[in-house]
Order: structure tokens, then sequence, then C-alpha cells
């Protein structure tokens, strides 16, 4: 039995908490929050102790802690949970700052831990298929992948002033799956980008709409589409064009009814909230954690890529800036 402490008990901290509850091989001990309130609150639906974070992290009935508090915090926590011989499971980033990132690659590698990057969209049912597909060489040799990723409305401005930007917030678990999918590394990094959405967006420095190319040494293409607002809902397809054919992921909608009447075929609504629509990622993602740390298996992603993806990012946004591809 795999014994967790959940650190950060707001939105992502109580849907790992629900995976947790539902798995035979964990148990969920004790959560904490820099908000009480929110903390007691996971507790009571969980039967989970409140302790603070450092009091989980010295707990020796703890095996492992997941990271779910500001990325601001990531770095800290990392350093003493490794240090603590705590198995480690982060939300993405790992860190705003590539080297911030190295520095805890230099701490998890020292004290040997277990690290899991939370990328949950390789865990979502049809894109893992999608890639098994792809190594299995159903499509041959992978020519050019297409990443959409569209949020049904942009968040906050103030939200956007702390996040990162685009690049580092949003298309990072793009940048992860472009990745995961050319089994290649990208060596160039092309973006353009413009506030078409919201203009307080733009006058807080960031873009909410944005498309990046990507191409690895051999030649193999990716491009991502990114925008904070798609008028029908959360928009996340992907295809993937090969020597031998095509492959392609769709949209998850409300439900699988079609109607037929003289004025056309009609059908649902893409599904409207990330959390409904990558339920069974997170469920997989969070069992795959714990199967790992029991069995010794490796584990991935890693946080080299964590790392991997924000070196993406910010050769994206330099791109960005200057105008020209960036060289990673």
């Amino acid at each position: 039995m795999i014994k967790i402490g959940i650190l950060g008990s707001g939105r992502i901290g109580q849907v790992h908490a629900a995976t947790i509850m539902r798995l035979d091989n964990a148990a969920l001990v004790a959560v904490s929050d820099f908000f009480p309130d929110a903390a007691q609150a996971l507790a009571a639906k969980t039967g989970a102790a409140v302790q603070t974070t450092d009091d989980i992290i010295a707990n020796p009935d703890i095996d492992a802690v997941v990271i779910g508090t500001p990325t601001d915090t990531h770095y800290d926590i990392i350093h003493a949970a490794a240090k603590a011989g705590k198995a480690i499971f982060c939300e993405k980033p790992v860190d705003m700052s590539a080297d911030r990132i190295r520095a805890c690659i230099a701490v998890v590698e020292a004290n040997k831990t277990s690290f899991m990057t939370a990328f949950n969209r390789r865990f979502d049912p049809s894109f893992a298929h999608l890639q098994g597909r792809i190594a299995a060489g159903d499509i041959g040799a992978v020519e050019i992948v297409t990443i959409l990723s569209r949020d049904p409305a942009p968040p906050p401005v103030s939200y956007i002033k702390s996040s990162g930007g685009l690049f580092r917030d949003m298309m990072i678990h793009d940048f992860d799956m472009a990745r995961f999918l050319l089994g290649e590394e990208p060596v160039t990094v092309f973006a353009v980008g413009a506030a078409l959405v919201d203009p307080d967006i733009g006058a807080a420095g960031d873009v909410d709409t944005a498309a990046v190319v990507l191409t690895t040494a051999s030649g193999k293409i990716c491009q991502i589409s990114n925008s904070r607002r798609a008028t029908y809902g959360y928009d996340q397809r992907i295809e993937v064009h090969g020597a031998k054919g095509m492959l392609r992921a769709e949209n998850q909608r409300e439900h699988t009814i079609e109607i037929a009447t003289q004025a056309g075929f009609q059908t649902a609504p893409t599904q409207h909230f990330f959390l409904e629509r990558y339920e069974a990622a997170y469920m997989s993602e969070l069992a795959h954690f714990v199967a790992t740390l029991a069995s010794g298996a490796p584990m991935t992603p890693s946080i080299t890529d964590g790392l991997r993806a924000q070196v993406l990012a910010d050769a994206a946004q330099t791109s960005l800036e200057t105008g020209k591809a960036v060289m990673v």
C-alpha cells in the first residue's frame, strides 16, 4: 500500500484525492494547503488528516507526495521532498525556469528519487492508443503531427499575469505531446502569436492566439495551434500523418447521439471543461505513478520530460519576441 500526502487542496488536489480514494494499492494519509479551510474541506471528504506541508514531507509513514501547489512553490518542495526520501508526483510546469528545473533534477538524481511530471494528456485513452498505433508502425514513419488545443474561454487576466504566458502555461502540454508522438526531439522552434480574444491579455504582455512549428533533425514537422477561445467547447484534436497512412483523435462530445433532419445532421457539443474531458487521463496517470512506484519500473513522464517541454516553451517565447526560428 502506497501512502500518499497531497500538497495543495485546490481544484487539482481534489481531483487527485478522488483518484487515490479509488485505487486499491494507495491510501491518502494527509492533505495540506496554504488556506486551512481548503485543507479541512478536502480532509472532511476523504478522511485524511490535515497537516502542514513540512509535516507531510517529514512524516515517515508517507511514501509519496502529490504537488498541486502554485508553480513558484515547486522548487523548494521538490528539494525538501527528495531529501526526505519521498517519491514525487508534480503538476506541470515543474518550474518556470529551465535552470531551476535542472537544479531540481540534480537533487532528484542525487537522492535517487522517483519523480513523475504530470503531463496527463499522455494518459488520455485516445491519445495513448494513437501513440501505440504509431509505435506499432501502423502508419509507417511519422511525417507531420498536427495538434489543436483551444479553451472555451480565457482565464482571468489576474491569472495570465502570473501564469508564465501561453507557451509555458497552456501550450506546454502540447510540447510534451509533440515529443511523445514525434519520437524525436525537436531542434527548431518558430512561433507566431497575437492577442485577438482579449486586449487585456495583450496589455498584460501575453498572447491568446498562437501557432508554433517544430522540426526535428530528420525533418519531421509538428504544427501546434492554440487559442484561449472556442465558442463550441473544449477543442482537443490530434492528427498524425505518416508514410503509410494517417491517425486522428477527435474531440470528446457530451454524448454520441446524432440527429438528421431536413436542416442537416447535428451532433452534441464538445465537452466544455478540461476536468471532464481528461477525467480518465487524470485517473490513469496517478494509477501509473502508484503502480510504477510499487514495482520499481521506470516512471514516465520524468522530470527530464518536464525540463524538455519547458525548454521548448522558452524557445517559443523567444521566437515570438524575435520573429526568428530558435535552435533548441
